[in-house]
């Protein structure tokens, strides 16, 4: 895979430690999520000592993720392991709901105590479309993507048609002391991405999924 030069956000230096007191305001988070009725067509996640309300994806984002999971559900077929969608990933009163990720099909094993999610320690890919607007875009590029480290998610793939050409960026090696990864790669659309492990291994994001090179 070709890599692009990647500049990490001054952000992702930011490491938060827990103490007890963000450990009980982390509980309170987690009562209060769980408490929460929304209206339909918004989801909510717990990212980062907040609950983040968003609506549901728009088309083109629609289109994106279908792609992913169809692609995926292809690839994996046969096997013990499957795509998912619209499902909580939980870890450590943290609640997130990734466009696509690659678990156990039988998630029976990996469900939380309360039964809302699967455990994130099942989870070995993580795929998200980014939205439109800063704060959405911020989500994914940047919070999500500390989240995921610290959660020690093996690979994590952001498909961002709102970075210059079209990108997708590629983080492998999570070090979730550091809120970071060993390896950030991005490219533009056109250039193919593989994923190098886990039971996803070699499964190809490319035009197919993303559509084609921009100009």
């Amino acid at each position: 895979m070709t890599a692009l030069a990647h500049e990490r956000p001054e952000a992702m230096s930011e490491v938060r430690t827990e103490s007890e007191n963000d450990s009980d305001f982390d509980e309170v988070l987690w009562q209060a999520w769980k408490a929460m009725e929304l209206p339909e067509g918004y989801r909510a996640e717990i990212i980062e000592g907040a609950i983040e309300v968003s609506p549901t994806a728009r088309r083109s984002h629609g289109l994106i993720t279908n792609r992913v999971r169809r692609a995926l559900d292809k690839f994996l077929d046969g096997g013990e392991y499957a795509c998912h969608q619209d499902v909580n990933v939980i870890h450590k009163r943290k609640a997130w709901i990734p466009d696509a990720f690659v678990a156990p099909e039988d998630t029976d094993p990996w469900g939380d105590e309360d039964d809302l999610g699967v455990r994130a320690e099942a989870v070995y890919l993580i795929v998200e479309v980014v939205s439109p607007g800063k704060r959405n875009q911020d989500r994914d590029r940047v919070r999500k993507l500390r989240e995921y480290a610290r959660a020690g998610i093996p690979i994590y793939v952001i498909i961002d048609d709102f970075d210059a050409q079209g990108s997708v960026t590629l983080c492998t090696g999570p070090r979730p002391d550091k809120a970071d990864w060993e390896d950030i790669h991005r490219v533009y659309y056109g250039t193919e991405v593989t994923i190098p492990e886990g039971p996803a291994k070699g499964f190809v994001i490319g035009e197919a999924i993303t559509g084609p090179k921009r100009a």
